[in-house]
């Protein structure tokens, strides 16, 4: 094989290389683009100005421990309450029934809150993923 002819196959190889890298740079770049735009929408939950409270709210079924009241017969005593984790231990507060419905509500934001908040760390890890995979691509040897 000539010189001329082995310059042109290692000029061939080089192309085709470069073209797959580069493809696979601008499939990493779109969805790079596409994670920050997923990014900035998981953001906009902490720019929210309405309230919320970390819990849950449900009916809570007891029996109150007195021999002759209706509950030891299977007639629970039934109260809405809020239920939460504080320092390591459940807490429970008892809830009028006036304010079930806007208790639920800033409950379930703080859900919403949370799903968002974590989802965050997972998109960030596919952006940083992401960053190393464009960097190998794109770095070159001294």
């Amino acid at each position: 094989m000539g010189l001329k002819r082995r310059y042109l196959y290692v000029i061939i190889i080089y192309d085709m290389q470069s073209k797959s890298k580069l493809a696979r740079l601008s499939r990493y770049r779109a969805a790079l683009r596409e994670a920050i735009d997923e990014l900035a929408e998981l953001i906009e939950v902490g720019y929210e100005r309405k309230p919320m409270v970390k819990g849950t709210v449900y009916e809570l079924a007891r029996k109150c421990g007195k021999a002759g009241c209706a509950c030891t017969r299977g007639q629970l005593h039934r109260s809405m309450v809020l239920s939460w984790s504080e320092e390591g231990r459940t807490r429970l507060l008892s809830i009028p029934a006036e304010r079930v419905k806007g208790l639920r509500e800033k409950s379930e934001r703080y859900t919403q809150y949370r799903a968002a908040r974590a989802e965050v760390t997972r998109v960030q890890r596919r952006i940083l993923k992401l960053l190393d995979q464009i960097e190998k691509l794109r770095r070159e040897k001294p």
